[in-house]
């Protein structure tokens, strides 16, 4: 075998709306062996991995995929399943998966499947191919190209007859969500509220733009600090709570053991000792009595903080209650870690067997925490005489902590339906007194179905980002959903997690597009977040410059806390390198798709390029609007599966509307259409039975009077996706006639500017689609023109045969052509993209002498411009579009002269 590549998809994608690990795999001599014809692969693979008898996969049932490996498949779909198998094993919940051959190239096969987090689910990926690779003949076992999916694992103890799965588990816990962070998640995906990750650790970005809300652990972005400070402060805390008449021990706060002594000697009864500021029960001892026991314990509790507790202890069970939002929302009663003898095993055998419960795990990995054997434990065992060789009778329990806390073993049990109603306005008084919106009280109380002033007990300590695992899933009782109201306290219901998301795609006119979009939106006051080839805007400001089409720019758009909408060109590359930013979009704008970008990235054909086009407008919301190019056989074919309300632009409207526009307006359909006029054509939005006339091409600068056919379209869809947002059908005709095809308000597509007598224009054509439709406006503008000279290139990674279209068809635009490269060749060597063009312009026709080839863009560019002389149109098509424009500029303040030119330029 030998892997080819892979790609972490971190959204919707070409192949599903789930996040995804592909792989390309080529199996090589293996594809003419499926697993049927492998003697005895099935049994070794299921004495390994027997969870596999519970994958349906194509047939969804149990025993499915073991039928499939039976009756033979591919390996690729082995080790799909493989991989999914070794997640759910290292605790990950992954569980679809697809593998699917590659068009044209025997034996290659896309391997795809979920993951949790895309560390461990890579790593999952290699371990599935090696696992596969082991169990077949040495001969055919081989396999290359492993370091492209990720690092091995190192095998450990504890694997079995899987090495590297312990390490697979710890990869998972390290990176992946903790259980209280993975139910707020998965809360947060049941009310469709998007979220991201922001670090490795717990900080979730809940919602888009403006309207997002953060959260880290239970701590949520509103969380008052000065609440969190005064529940660090344990003494505060319980002053607090005295002050308000809510039942708290008596204590005292010392920094030194002869205060500690003192303390507890005026202390009815036994007293606790812990730290000022601890957490997680560290550093705690209860049950003191006499100044030895408090000595021992201030020592202990000195290691976690320089100020200590000492305070009465009280009397009862040791409860978690958990107020969210000021409303008691579950209470688990906690046990600390014991184990009961059988009157065989000794302790530290009995605890073995208690922490090999699949319940439990390291730290806060799983709902139970195992107990580890520390000092504390054996001088706790030591207090009772007991040692680890310790064999307890039958049926007799020794506890192994003096606190119930889960993060040191201990159990819950859920107790909230028995909580007396005096109790929870106590619970829900004291959390207010505090200030915490998320809040965790330890109560001590010897029966919670009775109010404290009956039994005693009272509130020990409140914490900040309290811990959910306990109610998540208790070891006892009925489980409760408390990340619900959590969300609930950020989104209340009916309030909007999401900010309009505009996507607009399509081989031509996209920057475009998306640049009219923000024009009319920001008209209307919003502030709006676009993503563009030019860079990043943030309401009409570049904050970061250079190509940002792809969902690393989209995503920081979505994550800017002032942002109201956002309108983001999607381009090809980004979606095939990882998927969309977004989940799902308001609207969704693909223009066209012609012949660009084929035999790069498995998209061989113009119809894989229209499948890439179309993950826009399959991911369009249901009551969203797909927005499609009437006059493009391969857009208008993306109508039968977009998803959302369709709404179609044409430039054939009046008379000229097709039968199957009239037939979808007659149907209540949405579209906009340019209807003939005097005045260059007219815009007009069919909403069912209602014409709206939105302005008149005259009145757009963008259109240069109508004849920019390419920046009609262009208006067309952008004043749908305008409509379908609610814009004021004025604030539409206002965005439009203010918006002009300058530098300043879209760089490099269709500059025009006049240096000493002639006109040049700047366009980033980089396409034969693209020079084609500039070529529609050019034999307009050549009524008023001389020669038409033009500079071109194209992309060195198109194919031979698109940029001899580019040659030929410069050969039928210009007079006089200067064909130049771009800097970093992709992929062909200097001087091979020159050759192409050149030779397919004379071979079309023109004459030698009006072909020149400079490789250097300043150097051509400076050529046409003094090339050109009175009358004449000099058409740049640049690669870098400002360095081309303040060179275009320089000349024309040079007044076309030789004198200061060069320096005009550099400057």
């Amino acid at each position: 075998m030998r892997v080819i590549e892979r790609a972490v998809y971190r959204g919707p994608h070409l192949y599903s709306s789930r996040p995804m690990i592909r792989i390309m795999l080529d199996l090589e001599a293996l594809e003419d062996m499926p697993t049927n014809r492998l003697d005895g692969f099935t049994d070794r693979l299921l004495a390994i991995l027997p969870g596999l008898e519970a994958h349906g996969c194509s047939l969804r049932r149990p025993g499915g995929m073991v039928e499939r490996m039976r009756d033979g498949t591919w390996l690729g779909h082995v080790i799909e399943h493989v991989a999914l198998e070794l997640q759910t094993l290292a605790g990950a919940a992954a569980t679809r998966g697809k593998t699917r051959s590659v068009a044209g190239r025997r034996g290659v096969y896309n391997i795809m499947y979920v993951y949790e987090d895309e560390h461990s689910g890579l790593a999952a990926g290699r371990m599935a191919i090696e696992l596969v690779c082991g169990l077949l003949p040495r001969a055919l076992g081989r396999v290359e190209g492993l370091d492209l999916i990720a690092p091995p694992l190192a095998p450990a103890s504890g694997d079995g007859p899987l090495p590297g799965l312990a390490a697979l588990s710890r990869l998972r816990v390290r990176h992946g969500l903790g259980p209280s962070t993975r139910a707020l998640v998965d809360a947060a995906r049941r009310r469709g509220i998007p979220f991201r990750r922001l670090d490795e650790h717990s900080l979730i970005a809940f919602g888009q733009g403006c309207r997002q809300q953060r959260l880290r652990a239970s701590i949520t972005g509103r969380t008052s600090h000065v609440a969190v400070e005064t529940a660090g402060n344990k003494d505060l805390t319980k002053r607090l709570l005295a002050q308000a008449g809510l039942p708290t021990p008596r204590g005292e706060v010392v920094r030194s053991v002869e205060a500690a002594i003192d303390a507890a000697a005026r202390l009815p009864g036994p007293v606790v000792v812990k730290p000022l500021d601890g957490n997680h029960g560290r550093g705690v001892s209860i049950g003191l009595i006499g100044p030895e026991a408090v000595a021992a314990a201030f020592a202990m509790a000195r290691e976690h903080s320089p100020r200590i507790i000492v305070e009465q202890q009280l009397v009862g069970r040791d409860h978690r209650a958990l107020v969210v939002g000021g409303r008691l929302v579950a209470v688990a009663e906690r046990r600390p870690a014991r184990v009961v003898g059988d009157g065989e095993a000794d302790l530290a055998t009995l605890i073995e067997r208690l922490n090999a419960d699949p319940r439990r795990g390291d730290g806060h990995e799983k709902i139970m925490t195992k107990v580890r054997i520390d000092d504390a434990l054996a001088a706790l065992l030591q207090r009772e005489g007991y040692g680890l060789d310790y064999r307890p009778a039958p049926g007799q329990t020794v506890v192994l902590r003096e606190t119930a806390n889960l993060s040191t073993g201990g159990e819950a049990i859920d107790r909230t339906a028995e909580v007396h109603p005096d109790n929870v306005a106590t619970i829900e008084r004291a959390a207010r007194v505090i200030g915490l919106d998320v809040a965790g009280l330890d109560i001590l109380i010897p029966d919670i179905s009775r109010p404290f002033s009956e039994v005693g007990g009272g509130i020990i300590e409140i914490n900040a980002a309290p811990g959910l695992r306990m109610h998540l899933q208790p070891s006892d009782g009925q489980a409760r959903d408390v990340a619900g109201p959590i969300i609930e306290q950020l989104y209340p219901r009916g309030s909007r997690s999401r900010i309009p998301v505009i996507a607009v795609t399509g081989t031509n006119g996209k920057s475009t597009t998306v640049r009219m979009i923000d024009h009319i939106l920001r008209g209307c006051g919003w502030t709006v977040g676009m993503t563009t080839t030019s860079g990043v805007y943030i309401d009409g400001r570049l904050i970061r410059k250079g190509d940002a089409s792809g969902p690393r720019s989209a995503r920081m758009v979505l994550d800017d806390p002032t942002v109201e909408a956002a309108v983001l060109e999607t381009a090809r590359g980004g979606i095939l390198r990882e998927g969309l930013a977004f989940d799902r979009a308001d609207v969704g704008v693909v223009l066209n798709v012609a012949e660009d970008h084929l035999g790069l990235k498995g998209v061989e054909t113009i119809e894989d390029l229209a499948k890439v086009k179309s993950v826009v407008v399959d991911q369009v919301s249901r009551r969203g609007v797909s927005v499609l190019n009437a006059d493009d056989p391969y857009t208008l074919r993306m109508a039968r599966h977009a998803k959302g309300r369709v709404g179609f632009f044409s430039l054939r409207g009046g008379a000229e509307m097709p039968a199957l526009l009239q037939k979808h307006l007659a149907q209540g359909g949405l579209a906009a259409v340019l209807e003939p006029s005097v005045y260059g054509g007219l815009l007009v939005i069919h909403d069912g039975s209602t014409r709206i006339e939105i302005a008149r091409a005259a009145d757009m600068p963008a259109s240069l009077g109508g004849a920019a056919r390419f920046n009609l379209q262009n208006a067309l869809a952008a004043c749908l996706a305008a409509y379908v947002q609610g814009v004021p059908v004025d604030k539409i005709a206002a965005g439009l006639a203010s918006f002009e095809s300058s530098f300043e308000q879209n760089p490099g597509r269709l500059n025009l500017t006049r240096a000493p007598g002639f006109t040049t224009i700047v366009d980033y054509a980089h396409n034969p689609a693209a020079l084609q439709a500039l070529g529609g406006l050019l034999a307009k503008m050549r009524a008023d023109h001389d020669r038409v000279i033009g500079v071109v290139s194209i992309p060195g990674d198109r194919r031979d045969e698109d940029i001899r279209a580019m040659g030929q068809l410069a050969a039928e635009l210009f007079d006089e052509v200067i064909f130049r490269e771009r800097p970093d060749g992709r992929g062909r060597a200097p001087g091979g993209v020159l050759s192409l063009l050149s030779d397919a312009a004379i071979a079309t026709g023109m004459a030698p002498e009006r072909v020149r080839r400079i490789l250097d863009e300043p150097a051509a560019v400076d050529t046409a411009l003094r090339l050109a002389r009175a009358g004449d149109l000099v058409v740049l098509l640049p690669t870098e579009v400002e360095q081309v424009w303040r060179q275009t500029l320089a000349f024309r303040m040079a007044g076309g002269s030789e004198d200061g030119l060069e320096a005009r330029i550099h400057a």
